[in-house]
């Protein structure tokens, strides 16, 4: 699976987990050159506290468009050192 936004791979990995229509891609596969921390946070009744990056390519920013739970409940524990995607970001085999 890839991600990419703005024209770049913001990550790729053969190693994704679905939850809920979204691929978690491995926090290691995210390319580091494009993300922006966020201290946005938002709360999931099963999977936890979500925090959330920015993504900067060209000279644009994307707010939030990424999220991962640092420490998931234990229902989500196959995203734990995941990141998920949205907001425009282009997610595809």
């Amino acid at each position: 699976m890839k991600a990419t936004w703005n024209g770049a791979v913001i990550a790729e990995s053969d190693n994704t987990v679905v939850v809920e229509n979204n691929h978690y891609f491995p926090r290691t596969s995210v390319n580091d050159e494009y993300i922006v921390e966020s201290t946005h946070t938002s709360g999931c009744p099963w999977k936890g506290t979500a925090n959330y990056l920015s993504l900067k390519v060209n000279g644009e920013t994307n707010e939030n468009a990424a999220w991962f739970y640092s420490e998931p409940k234990e229902a989500a524990a196959q995203i734990a050192g995941r990141v998920a995607f949205w907001k425009g970001v282009s997610v595809e085999a």
